[in-house]
């Protein structure tokens, strides 16, 4: 059975997308990164940012105000 590509949800994003998504630059998100205030997961060589972290992230800063 084949599933249409546009009925899938990436579970792990590229640091490149979750800057996109944040509408960041790729700098600004590794620097999130640094500072732990938004999660990656390791593979191999390659940082994943999964989605959930991504509205966790989003969510403590509308909280922050």
């Amino acid at each position: 059975m084949t599933v249409p590509t546009t009925a899938l949800h990436p579970v792990l994003l590229k640091p490149e997308e979750a800057a996109e998504m944040l509408r960041i630059g790729r700098s600004k998100l590794y620097e999130l990164l640094a500072a732990r205030e938004l999660t990656s997961i390791k593979i191999g060589r390659s940082r994943r940012i999964r989605p959930d972290d991504i509205t966790a992230y989003i969510e403590r800063q509308a909280t922050a105000d």
